[in-house]
């Protein structure tokens, strides 16, 4: 397993690289980041429709529900942070110079990484190490003694490969749950929940129950996760290639009904519109940021 060096994009404010294969089939994507002298006081950390598992490699995670509570003392400190579904965006008050590693985790693989439910991490950040164990501040000092991001990621490799071991007979998500999401993904937010609740053999009420149980959000609110990932995703490729972006085609090509629709949802997992969005994160955006999860398809 190597850092792809193609991934790799610096910009005066951020590095980032990228790695494939830490683990297929529960790691959509593996994104490890270091900023520059250059940073936006507050960042928005944006809801996704994946979990989101962060390993620091200096300074801890500084966070809060608002922008005012990230820059007060009343802010959260975390080395390393596990985060499960959320529908509201957390504000992240950053300095020059922090560095991590961040995974995109599939919901469904949090029983196997993390051993429980995704749905007990829905809609706040956690404490990595109530989750993982002393195992994981274990990980987090070799992958900061490490000499290069390689190094890193094989370490952070091994680790998960050890849990996904130590919990290969833990319980796993009703059957009904697991084919429900797997069925809501390959139709990238455009599945109906009523069509949902007849392949999986529900009524709709009941698949609403058993997805929240397991996921923490209903599958309508995912699937607007999914729209919104997609619209984020299309956003910063075309700000990345220096182009100002085309929001009513991306509204109509990620499933929104039109260009207020795909505003409307922004706003919600933002607290923002589109172009104040964009503006805060140019920096950010253009040095290959926010392209967290799976490639586009």
């Amino acid at each position: 397993m190597v850092a792809d060096d193609a991934g790799e994009t610096t910009g005066r404010e951020w590095d980032f690289v990228r790695v494939g294969g830490v683990l297929p089939g529960a790691v959509a994507s593996a994104v490890g980041y270091a900023s520059g002298d250059s940073v936006q006081p507050v960042h928005r950390g944006l809801p996704s429709p994946y979990l989101t598992f962060i390993i620091t490699l200096n300074t801890p995670v500084v966070e809060g529900s608002t922008a005012d509570e990230a820059l007060g003392p009343g802010a959260s400190r975390l080395d390393v942070v596990t985060a499960g579904l959320h529908t509201a965006p957390s504000y992240i008050a950053q300095s020059p110079g922090q560095a991590g590693v961040q995974l995109a985790v599939y919901p469904l693989a949090a029983r196997r990484i993390l051993g429980m439910p995704a749905g007990e991490l829905a809609e706040r950040s956690h404490d990595g190490t109530d989750v993982l164990g002393r195992a994981i501040g274990e990980l987090r000092d070799r992958m900061i003694e490490a000499p290069d991001w390689d190094s890193r990621f094989l370490a952070l490799r091994g680790f998960l490969g050890d849990r996904m071991r130590l919990t290969e007979r833990a319980p796993a998500a009703r059957p009904e749950a697991a084919e429900a999401w797997r069925w809501l993904a390959r139709h990238r937010g455009a599945g109906s929940v009523g069509g949902l609740a007849d392949h999986v053999g529900l009524s709709r009420r009941q698949v609403q129950t058993v997805f929240v149980r397991e996921f923490g959000v209903g599958p309508k609110a995912f699937n607007r996760l999914l729209r919104f990932q997609r619209a984020v995703r299309a956003i910063t490729e075309q700000v990345g290639e220096g182009e100002s972006p085309d929001l009513a085609s991306i509204a109509a090509e990620c499933g929104f009904y039109d260009q207020p629709h795909l505003n409307r949802d922004f706003r919600m997992f933002t607290g923002t519109a589109p172009a104040s969005w964009i503006a805060e994160e140019a920096g950010s955006i253009r040095a290959g940021g926010h392209r967290n999860g799976d490639e586009p398809v």
